[in-house]
């Protein structure tokens, strides 16, 4: 019986050490999200196509210490409508890896936003994800009258769609945010 108890004993062990010790060798799928380092909007005037404002920040480090720089090429003219596009790439990689065709394939899991404090500047995004719904890669931008404030352009990761186009009903995480100070006159 002594050697019975025993022997069970020593098996169940034995089925204990076998199973804790496995490996586990099924891959864990890590989704790294892209690193941001320049935002590029480009605005080019829907009548004058000689009128182009270009936003461009660049973070040259990445997620380290050191701020984005942030350009605006000139005023937006008073009045006037723009067509936009924004561009999003890696710079630390080369050649930069445009992270913009990502943002576009995978269009159901991203959003871009745009806001403006600036009076009578509106943005508005012309395209739309596979599912229908605003992506914001390309917009129209249309200006007021003359005044100073920001544009903040927002990449949120998988927001909430369909949502009412603000950054609080949206969710999600965001992918990168920069602001600049623009002018209209």
């Amino acid at each position: 019986m002594k050697k019975a108890i025993q022997t069970l004993a020593m098996a169940a062990i034995a089925v204990v050490s076998m199973t804790s010790c496995e490996d586990d060798d099924t891959p864990q799928i890590i989704n790294e999200e892209e690193v941001i380092t320049t935002v590029t909007y480009t605005l080019t005037n829907a009548v004058d196509n000689t009128d182009e404002v270009i936003l461009r920040s660049v973070d040259a480090d990445g997620d380290g210490p050191l701020d984005p720089v942030e350009t605006v090429s000139k005023a937006f003219t008073a009045g006037a409508s723009y067509n936009g596009e924004v561009r999003f790439e890696n710079e630390l990689e080369s050649p930069a890896e445009n992270i913009t065709l990502e943002v576009i394939a995978e269009g159901d899991e991203h959003e871009v936003f745009y806001n403006s404090t600036v009076a009578g500047v509106v943005v508005s995004k012309t395209d739309v994800d596979a599912d229908g719904n605003p992506l914001g890669v390309t917009s129209t931008l249309t200006t007021g009258a003359a005044g100073t404030g920001t544009l903040t352009i927002v990449l949120r990761h998988e927001p909430t769609k369909p949502n009412n186009g603000t950054l609080s009903d949206a969710g999600g995480e965001t992918d990168v945010q920069v602001s600049f100070d623009v002018t209209v006159q």
